[in-house]
């Protein structure tokens, strides 16, 4: 039972750890499809959601339930389980190297494409389906899922498409202390709009081009205002573990989960839950367990739990999913490539990081840095060779190495090969929809991961 607020901050000092124990741990989505016709399976259908997740256990995977139905699959390489819509997501095990992420990655792929093969089943690397409106698509027998998407059209016009039609990669990592915390998730926050266009890869909507290269970015500007965003305050005197508690105050609630089963408290506040006064749960005080569960619900560009997520990335391939933690760990997990992360971004006003957040999604590398940049303004692309160069040398300087000696920064080699062409990989797929699919979009589906 929480009493008192300041517990509230235990599991973020809770996950305070020595250098020798951070790990990494990474997420990805994948969009499901039958290849017969395109269309995304429901749960129960032949060849289905629920039947994709029970083949997994000639691999060694457990099933874990909720109300009596499989909804994710544990086992040694983590869970994998399914989003709203059926999109199909490995949460990976907290791993030592990127070496070891890379082959976790493979794993799953392999397996999941292993059932494919065998249930006429595909999957599609992408930031957001690029063909599918709202009502074509399943929704998955979760109960925090029925939840968001009654309270998700009150709140914003594109939460819906953010349970239903995206896909994202994400990298869990860790901190030593509170103000180790406060470097990486500052410098985090900043660089979110470099990884959103590296990873560019949603400029397709209802089977068209919709304006962007990162549709899946933009429609977090219309999901719930309270949930997301660059989390100013961040960057004010004195932000720590006690700051970041008042934010999830603010945050409306979504559920309390008791005896097996989600009760709905959208839009009711966790200090009245402190105080007794939950409307959902009268008299009832929250545990640690509902603390835990709210800071999950939270959304913005990067999230503290008793670790830190960095959430800018649409979903893409094997190798930019290997892509991802690498650019990250080589920035955030040495000492030198973290100080001169920050050296290049410190100097940036909040006005002008909303704006470069506001500006990615349509124009990518082409969003113009904030003007108090070092050199004075310029584009998102003038500093990406520098960012990826410093993200190599704290790779580098870890001194990972496989079985081969080869250390951790080839997994960078997708991201570099994107900034020296300028070119982003939505930009690459409208070359692709514009030119030899003669706009087809049905030959998306050959982009496959």
């Amino acid at each position: 039972m929480i009493e008192h607020v300041r517990q509230l901050a235990e599991p973020m000092a809770g996950g305070e750890k020595p250098r020798e124990r951070w790990r990494i741990g990474t997420e990805h989505e994948k969009l499901v499809y039958a290849r017969d016709d395109f269309h995304a399976p429901t749960y129960d259908e032949p060849g289905g959601i629920r039947d994709l997740l029970l083949a997994l256990g000639e691999f060694g995977w457990e099933p874990i339930e909720e109300g009596g139905k499989v909804i994710a699959m544990g086992g040694s390489d983590g869970t994998v389980s399914l989003e709203p819509a059926g999109q199909l997501e490995l949460s990976g095990a907290p791993l030592e190297n990127l070496h070891q992420t890379c082959a976790e990655t493979g794993r799953h792929l392999q397996q999941v494409k292993t059932i494919g093969e065998r249930t006429n089943t595909g999957f599609l690397s992408l930031g957001m389906w690029p063909d599918k409106r709202r009502d074509e698509l399943p929704v998955m027998p979760k109960g925090r899922y029925d939840i968001m998407l009654r309270h998700m059209p009150r709140v914003g016009s594109l939460g819906l498409d953010m349970m239903l039609r995206t896909c994202t990669i994400q990298v869990n990592l860790d901190y030593a202390s509170e103000a180790d915390m406060v470097r990486k998730f500052r410098v985090g926050l900043a660089l979110q709009p470099l990884a959103t266009a590296l990873f560019a890869n949603s400029p397709f909507t209802e089977g068209k081009p919709n304006g962007y290269l990162s549709y899946r970015s933009h429609i977090w500007s219309d999901t719930d205002p309270h949930r997301t965003g660059m989390l100013p305050f961040v960057f004010e005197d004195g932000f720590g573990y006690e700051r970041y508690v008042d934010y999830m105050l603010d945050v409306p609630m979504y559920f309390v989960f008791r005896e097996g089963r989600y009760i709905d408290a959208a839009g009711q506040s966790f200090r009245d839950f402190l105080a007794g006064k939950l409307p959902a749960l009268p008299g009832e005080k929250p545990r640690m367990s509902d603390w835990t569960d709210h800071l999950s619900t939270a959304f913005p560009e990067v999230r503290l739990k008793s670790f830190l997520e960095m959430r800018g990335a649409d979903g893409g391939p094997w190798n930019r999913i290997c892509a991802l933690p690498a650019l990250w760990v080589g920035l955030l997990y040495d000492q030198t490539a973290l100080d001169a992360a920050w050296d290049m971004v410190r100097h940036w006003d909040m006005a002008g990081r909303e704006a470069l957040r506001n500006a990615v999604p349509k124009l990518g590398l082409d969003a113009p840095l904030p003007e108090n940049a070092k050199g004075g303004g310029g584009r998102l692309r003038d500093i990406a060779g520098e960012v990826l160069a410093i993200a190599r040398a704290g790779l580098t300087a870890r001194g990972r190495l496989n079985a081969a000696g080869d250390n951790e920064t080839a997994y960078l080699a997708p991201l570099e090969e994107i900034a020296a062409s300028g070119k982003v990989p939505a930009e690459r797929l409208l070359d692709k929809f514009h030119g030899e699919w003669g706009g087809d979009i049905t030959r998306v589906y050959e982009e496959s991961f």
